[in-house]
């Protein structure tokens, strides 16, 4: 049995996303790795962010849990366990399973050599890519879209709408977010789709100048600050664009569990002051 890293599911947690791994498909063979060792090879390789050939050899190498990572991403299974914790978060901090309010906001992020679908962001002066979010009240995630650095907001902001299982959100009945959604495409969609919620843009006091905290748009930016924890996210490191959404959604399933059953023996000792010494 190997040392434990920071990263790995506790018994606890563990017991709470157990339920939701797809089950081995039909007339395949036994699997023959441990899937909680999967998870906490991803979950390591989420935070730390570091190359797959430098894993620490007591982990899953890559050849081992990409096939379930690939699969996972592909049938939509990522999606579906962040679906499935975010009531349970809720709830345990007495709120309503389903969200009233959303916020839609987006990063943009570098990219790397590694090739694919990239972009330059002129505002940001970043060549790489966007990550496009949204978000509720508690910085859980509800729906991502990954694009070229050069893609507007507004333009994408009907997929990144369109992400969400309606079904799963009948009290939503507003998404905030900053001027780049005063568009004419999230509008239209909107009417198209009869869609049961609006898009209200949140604007900058007139008059007021460089850094200012606007009430509602911070919810967003606060959950990209946590969602940059995790190394993974510090530069695009995915030639599909699809593995970068992957890679957010695990993140976002990381920080539901440990809300669920934070590991009590893991947290810092409190910081104390040296007594100043004597003379």
């Amino acid at each position: 049995m190997r040392k434990p890293y920071k990263t790995d599911l506790t018994d606890a947690q563990w017991t709470i996303i157990e339920p939701f791994i797809p089950p081995r498909r039909p007339g395949g063979r036994p699997r023959a790795t441990d899937i909680r060792e999967v998870l906490n090879t991803l979950l390591y390789q989420a935070r730390t962010g570091c190359q797959w050939e430098l894993l620490p050899h007591d982990l899953l190498p890559r050849s081992t849990v990409w096939d379930d990572f690939q699969q996972w991403r592909d049938d939509g299974t990522w999606q579906r366990i962040a679906d499935a914790l975010r009531p349970q978060v809720r709830e345990a901090k007495g709120r309503e399973p389903t969200p009233r309010v959303g916020y839609i906001d987006s990063q943009t992020v570098k990219g790397t050599e590694v090739g694919g679908e990239r972009g330059f962001d002129g505002g940001k002066l970043v060549r790489g890519r966007k990550r496009h979010a949204l978000f509720d009240s508690l910085g859980l995630l509800l729906a991502v879209v990954i694009t070229a650095a050069s893609a507007d907001d507004g333009a994408t902001a009907p997929e990144v709408l369109g992400r969400l299982d309606r079904p799963r959100y009948p009290r939503l009945e507003v998404i905030y977010g900053d001027t780049k959604y005063n568009n004419r495409r999230p509008d239209g969609w909107l009417q198209e789709t009869e869609a049961p919620f609006r898009v209200e843009v949140v604007k900058r006091p007139e008059g007021e100048a460089g850094f200012v905290k606007l009430p509602k748009r911070w919810v967003a930016e606060r959950s990209f600050a946590w969602l940059g924890r995790d190394r993974r996210h510090s530069k695009d490191y995915e030639w599909n664009p699809e593995s970068s959404g992957a890679w957010v959604r695990i993140s976002a399933i990381g920080g539901m569990l440990r809300r669920l059953a934070p590991d009590e023996t893991r947290k810092p000792a409190p910081f104390m002051y040296r007594k100043p010494q004597a003379a």
